[in-house]
């Protein structure tokens, strides 16, 4: 379940992953490809450089374009990681 904590920071590792940091020290590395294909908004994200400009804004990860991802799907990605 999330707990409404938030993203605090990003880094990018290798092609569409980051290591995202939550607020309540919960991190884990996420694979964005699948999101890529999930609507029209995702597809710039295709391009690596585009990709790689991610920010945070508004407790989550963030492009240029207006692509975002609800942080409790993140944060529900870096648990999934970490019972493997």
């Amino acid at each position: 379940m999330f707990d409404f904590s938030y993203v605090k920071e990003i880094r990018y590792k290798d092609d569409y992953i980051f290591e995202v940091f939550f607020e309540d020290g919960v991190s884990g590395d996420i694979d964005f490809a699948p999101f890529l294909n999930t609507g029209p908004v995702f597809i710039p994200l295709q391009n690596i450089a585009f990709f790689r400009q991610a920010y945070i804004e508004g407790g989550t990860i963030c492009w240029p374009n207006g692509a975002d991802i609800a942080p409790e799907t993140l944060y529900e990605q870096c648990l999934q990681g970490a019972s493997r």
